[in-house]
């Protein structure tokens, strides 16, 4: 698997990246680190966590993704050649109403994340909300100051508007900084049903955003990438065979059409319909590296495998 350039950083990351949002909680930790150490034999260095990951189980450890992957790299003695992702400033899950994007918040999410890492540096630190009612001033200035401080390397968002992106864009460029380098929104070759996310303040990609994307530079690292496996799914059930909660998130009409075109992309090239799905994202015209969330090596190798394979623009459009 070869590696990329995340814009205006040194940061090389493999071209997909795994997702821990599991990590210690419905995956144990033993699993967790096989699945760790696998990634890294196949080329891969990019992890992808949150300080929240697995919060919402109350009988786990807080921050337990976070925690698996610091003591996965100290077991390793592999610091120095993983590129961490972790996001901050989330909500509180009980009370979701209540913005955690004062400075003071972020900064406190940061310092317990460092310390759950067991790390100097975080490579890619994540805002994972956004509090639309807060200038992008505050926050930008608070993220660069702590680039200043070297508790991080760069900075994303996730789950922001593309106005509120387009807002931070002009602010950096306008005062000479460095500002975000990249975006983590909801982006799949499945078109997702909105109803049925939900959590609020999500951020899907459509048009807009990529158009954004395309003039900006920054990298799109989506979340969902493989759509909690829905064309594999399709491909072994039919549509018919779908779980409730699937059927609720991804059955509508624009997915079955391109179902039947991942099943024929799949039989004409003999990648699997997860393959195909991850390969749509790889072949956009802009930086995209999918986070996979990986439960089992099969599934982990299956993945990866699709780093080597390259859809035609024709069949990108088609999908589209």
């Amino acid at each position: 698997m070869q590696q990329v350039s995340i814009f205006n950083t040194d940061l090389t990351p493999s071209q997909i990246c795994l997702g821990a949002g599991n990590f210690g909680a419905t995956i144990p930790q033993a699993d967790a680190f096989t699945l760790m150490d696998a990634f890294v034999d196949l080329g891969g260095n990019f992890l992808d966590t949150a300080h929240v990951y697995a919060n919402w189980i109350p009988t786990l450890p807080r921050s337990i993704s976070e925690k698996t992957i610091g003591a996965w790299m100290k077991a390793r003695s592999n610091r120095s050649r993983i590129l961490i992702g972790t996001k901050g400033a989330h909500p509180d899950l009980a009370t979701m109403h209540i913005s955690r994007l004062p400075p003071a918040d972020i900064v406190q999410d940061l310092n317990e994340s460092l310390q759950h890492l067991q790390t100097d540096t975080i490579d890619l630190y994540w805002l994972h909300r956004d509090d639309p009612t807060r200038p992008v001033d505050e926050i930008v200035e608070i993220l660069v100051a702590q680039v200043q401080a070297g508790k991080i390397r760069a900075f994303g968002c996730s789950n922001w508007s593309t106005a509120r992106m387009q807002a931070a864009l002009d602010y950096a460029q306008a005062h000479g900084i460095e500002g975000f380098v990249a975006n983590q929104p909801m982006w799949s070759l499945a078109q997702p049903n909105p109803a049925a996310f939900g959590m609020p303040g999500l951020a899907a990609m459509d048009r807009e955003m990529l158009a954004f994307h395309q003039r900006s530079g920054w990298a799109v690292i989506p979340y969902t990438s493989q759509a909690r496996g829905f064309f594999s799914k399709v491909a072994a059930k039919g549509m018919a065979g779908l779980s409730e909660r699937d059927r609720q998130a991804y059955s509508n009409a624009e997915n079955e059409r391109r179902s039947a075109i991942v099943q024929r992309l799949s039989d004409e090239s003999h990648a699997t319909p997860a393959q195909i799905a991850l390969a749509y994202l790889l072949c956009q015209p802009v930086t995209t590296i999918p986070v996979v969330g990986c439960r089992t090596l099969e599934q982990l190798q299956d993945s990866v495998c699709a780093a080597d394979l390259r859809l035609r623009p024709e069949e990108i459009a088609y999908l589209s």
